[in-house]
């Protein structure tokens, strides 16, 4: 039994290894290569707000399927070789409407891959959920990888061979998928009355709404951060540095999930991110300085790392057997997909309009107000039950 499920860990190790590699392909130079083939900034921007649109509908409808029918795996392997073949069509085509069309195609069968392989994860951990991070963390570890080694091969290599690189990897966890254990459902109650029950549950809709909002604030930090380092006169390599950093810092959080979930609980930490969100921003707001501006770095450990182990946790105490996809999903659609496009379309407005600054100002406010709405309903719901404030969620 051991045996099996450290060969489950393996697995899904890998999984996130491979996923998260070819993000670090897809996220910085995608775009840049629709750029060299000469796309419109307009053009650019249709393709990345579509994807998010399709980002935020998809992984629900894959979620419920997934669900309803007891076939996450099934699903979780379709959505992989088929976004694998319809990423080949790339090859074939620069024009901007067929483009248009792939990215569709390609968005609705890849990204509800993330919110499924965090069920997987989640179910295979049982009773060790808390050592989440020590899994999801190869993930990180590819992203940083990826970037900084196409970083010197795309100084080589026309941009183009991004679209292999992502293909290879694709296709490489696609194979793996297949070695996933499937976990069926221990009870077999019925599905739409277990959604419904989750989604009108006040704890589900109240941290939704906060993690929205914290998500918010990191679609502008993600859409204007090195804009704003370049604004007050840092170069690349400082730049670069500055999210490496931040990087490092997530991966210390990550490998030690285990132990920070021993001694503090998951409301403890969703609301000491919160905290810890606000005076990053509003240093950012603030100051100049190059130290500081490194130093509020680390703290991407709290505000994105602590906060996105804690999330997957605290959803997955919400929910039954039956909507552990949904959940996942839901939650995915919610903050990464529906926060992050807010955030930057938001940060994208208010930086023509005022700077960088108030942007990250802004960004300080709104997660105060996430932070505040969770404390309200933490605080008045421990008092009407009597429980502790800060006791463990589920």
């Amino acid at each position: 039994m051991a045996e099996s499920s450290r060969k489950g860990r393996y697995i899904l190790a890998s999984q996130y290894f491979l996923y998260f590699g070819v993000m670090g392909a897809f996220l910085p130079y995608f775009n840049l290569y629709c750029y060299k083939i000469g796309f419109t900034g307009f053009q650019i921007g249709a393709l990345s707000a579509t994807r998010s649109v399709v980002m935020i509908i998809s992984p629900l409808i894959m979620g419920t399927l997934a669900d309803r029918f007891q076939t996450r795996k099934t699903i979780y392997l379709l959505c992989h070789f088929i976004s694998v073949v319809i990423w080949c069509f790339y090859f074939f085509t620069s024009e901007f409407w067929s483009m248009l069309i792939i990215t569709v195609c390609y968005t609705v069968f890849y990204s509800p891959i993330i919110s499924f392989l965090e069920a997987f994860t989640i179910d295979m951990l049982g009773t060790r959920k808390k050592s989440y991070g020590s899994i999801r963390v190869w993930g990180t570890i590819a992203f940083i990888v990826t970037v900084l080694i196409l970083g010197k091969v795309l100084d080589i290599y026309p941009i183009r061979i991004i679209l292999f690189f992502i293909l290879a990897g694709s296709s490489i966890q696609a194979a793996f998928a297949i070695k996933i254990p499937e976990v069926k459902p221990a009870d077999n109650k019925p599905f739409y009355n277990e959604a419904i029950t989750l989604l009108k549950k006040r704890e589900v809709i109240i941290f939704l709404a906060s993690a929205f909002l914290m998500l918010v604030s990191h679609g502008m930090y993600y859409g204007f951060f090195s804009i704003h380092l370049e604004r007050l006169g840092y170069d690349r390599t400082f730049t670069g540095v500055a999210w490496g950093l931040a990087s490092m810092a997530e991966i210390l959080v990550m490998i030690n999930s285990k132990r920070i979930f021993k001694y503090f609980s998951i409301n403890t930490v969703i609301i000491f991110a919160f905290a810890v969100a606000v005076l990053r921003w509003l240093i950012l707001a603030l100051t100049i300085s190059p130290v500081i501006i490194l130093l509020s770095q680390a703290l991407h450990a709290f505000t994105y790392a602590a906060f996105h182990i804690s999330s997957i946790l605290y959803i997955d105490s919400m929910t039954s057997d039956e909507t552990k996809t949904l959940g996942q999903a839901v939650n995915n659609s919610v903050t990464y997909g529906l926060g992050l496009m807010v955030g930057f379309f938001l940060s994208g407005w208010l930086y023509e309009k005022a700077g960088s600054n108030a942007l990250f100002g802004l960004s300080s406010l709104i997660a105060l107000t996430g932070g505040i709405i969770f404390i309200l309903f933490k605080f008045f719901d421990a008092k009407k039950g009597g429980n502790n404030f800060f006791s463990n969620t589920g």
